[in-house]
């Protein structure tokens, strides 16, 4: 089987890739049946002569492949008919602006799996860029909160070579004594803990947190379980929230009240509540100055995220009472780090990450008769047809 690495074609340039060259040369030892062909590119963030150095062939065309992988979504004029392809679609919540490229999959019979659905049999996804966000995000709101107050000045994450140099980059600075909160205990906000601890920040309960002064920095690391309550006043827990989210409301003004910096790692599924909604940003008593939105829901749960902001511009400034858009440096401003494709910034790392994880789970599915259902969990798309798991899809492909 001849799997195609393409060239990321989606703008702005994403330099990440599914499989390095050194993953290449450990999947092909591994598995003799394969063969990988990288597609061209000037843009990959590991070179045509890296590959070729691996003995990995580099090709201009991949019509002669089986399995074409890409990260972003491949543009519509690109895509070569009657493929398997893997890529992040963007069309599993019928994101509007991806309909016509689920249409096109569709026309040119391709079999689409994409990496965003790549599960374990209990539905956790196996292959994700997930830490690499958190790492980043965690960074650049640091960044942010520098420039908000004119404290320091670090470099862009994108200008760095992996994360031990941001590590490296956040020792050089002192933050004042702030309370750091972080949401979320899966990947991104683990990887945003990565960070904090790495700058020796001391990590405390919600109890210490909520209640204490401190003369240092410290940080608190909540999950959903801590910032949401049951209604009718029953102790929940994760577990239930996760269950019977309508039936919780949010608890976390209390952290807003006393947290300077805030970095958004969570996962929000339909249902849930808004951590903090616009009014209560407008409250006397919010006290966050700076948020770091990695999860990036717009107009969702952190509802200072009014949009995703670039990796060219990655801070803006959301004024509350007029629910608007200024300069984050202005002293009414909540400055807002909202990037919404962190791991770009740091490509080698993620890339490496990512690829690791697609060749210990997905390749070997070829091969093993897909023997856990990897693939077939995966499978948006088969003979011109969503496939039955993805059946309620039907209507947005159909524009209704």
């Amino acid at each position: 089987m001849k799997f195609g690495i393409i060239k990321e074609r989606k703008n702005p340039p994403d330099k990440r890739v599914v499989l390095s060259p050194t993953l290449c040369q450990n999947v092909l030892h591994k598995h003799s049946e394969v063969q990988i062909v990288v597609e061209s590119s000037d843009i990959r963030v590991f070179s045509d002569k890296e590959y070729l150095e691996k003995n990995i062939e580099i090709a201009s065309k991949m019509e002669s492949c089986n399995v074409l992988l890409g990260v972003k979504e491949v543009p519509i004029t690109a895509l070569i008919p009657n493929k398997k392809y893997f890529f992040f679609s963007h069309t599993i919540k019928k994101q509007v602006y991806n309909r016509n490229l689920l249409r096109t999959i569709l026309d040119k019979n391709i079999e689409l799996y994409d990496h965003e659905v790549i599960t374990n049999i209990k539905g956790q996804r196996l292959v994700a860029f997930g830490r690499y966000a958190g790492i980043v995000g965690a960074y650049n709101g640091i960044r942010a909160y520098g420039l908000k107050f004119n404290l320091f000045e670090l470099p862009k994450a994108e200008y760095l070579m992996d994360q031990a140099a941001l590590i490296t980059e956040l020792n050089k600075i002192q933050l004042p004594n702030i309370k750091i909160l972080l949401t979320g205990r899966g990947r991104v906000g683990n990887g945003a803990r990565e960070m904090l601890d790495a700058m020796n920040i001391r990590k405390v309960n919600v109890s210490e947190y909520l209640e204490g002064d401190y003369n240092e920095p410290v940080y608190c690391q909540i999950d959903a379980s801590e910032y949401n309550k049951r209604k009718d006043g029953v102790r929940g827990n994760k577990a239930d929230f996760f269950k019977n989210p309508e039936e919780y409301k949010s608890n976390f003004f209390r952290f807003a009240k006393v947290s300077d910096f805030y970095i958004a790692g969570h996962f929000y599924g339909d249902g849930a509540p808004f951590l903090y909604t616009r009014e209560d940003a407008k409250h006397s008593e919010f006290k966050i100055k700076v948020v770091a939105d990695v999860s990036c829901d717009i107009d969702g749960p952190v509802a200072t995220t009014i949009r995703s902001s670039t990796i060219a511009d990655p801070i803006y400034g959301y004024e509350p009472q007029s629910e608007t858009e200024i300069d984050y440096k202005d002293k009414n401003a909540i400055a807002v780090m909202a990037v919404d494709n962190l791991p770009a910034e740091l490509p080698r790392d993620a890339s490496d990450g990512f690829g690791e994880a697609f060749s210990k789970y997905v390749i070997p599915a070829f091969f093993n008769g897909d023997k856990d259902g990897i693939l077939e969990r995966a499978r948006m798309t088969s003979n011109g047809k969503l496939t039955k798991r993805y059946k309620y899809l039907q209507d947005y492909v159909d524009g209704k």
